[in-house]
């Protein structure tokens, strides 16, 4: 099981964000968060006044990029223009606690596989 970090400005912000992208809740406190992506990897979000970086070091996944970009556009998330790539169509959303994230689509065939 793997585990990947992120500061964030706004913990409630990031939180629900995170829970409207589908992450599943594991933990919360006062100045972090733990969300659980699929296959066991754990987000954990630690509380910042500040980010030092902007751009996520890692992208997400989603099976529907062109249902995940309307979703979180009509849920009010800054995102940007989709791109089309050779083998991945993207965006990128900024969350509320600052960060850019970069949604690529799946190139699975059968999700249920995984």
């Amino acid at each position: 099981m793997g585990r990947i970090s992120l500061d964030t400005t706004d913990l409630q912000g990031s939180n629900k964000f995170l829970a409207d992208i589908g992450l599943r809740h594991e933990l919360e406190t006062e100045d972090m968060l733990i969300k659980e992506l699929r296959g066991g990897t754990h987000l954990i979000m630690f509380k910042k006044d500040q980010l030092q970086e902007q751009e996520a070091y890692f992208n997400l996944m989603a099976e529907d990029v062109d249902a995940a970009y309307e979703k979180l556009r009509g849920l009010g998330y800054e995102v940007s223009e989709m791109q089309r790539g050779k083998i991945h169509d993207m965006f990128t959303v900024t969350e509320p606690g600052g960060n850019k994230i970069r949604i690529n689509s799946s190139h699975v065939r059968d999700h249920s596989l995984v």
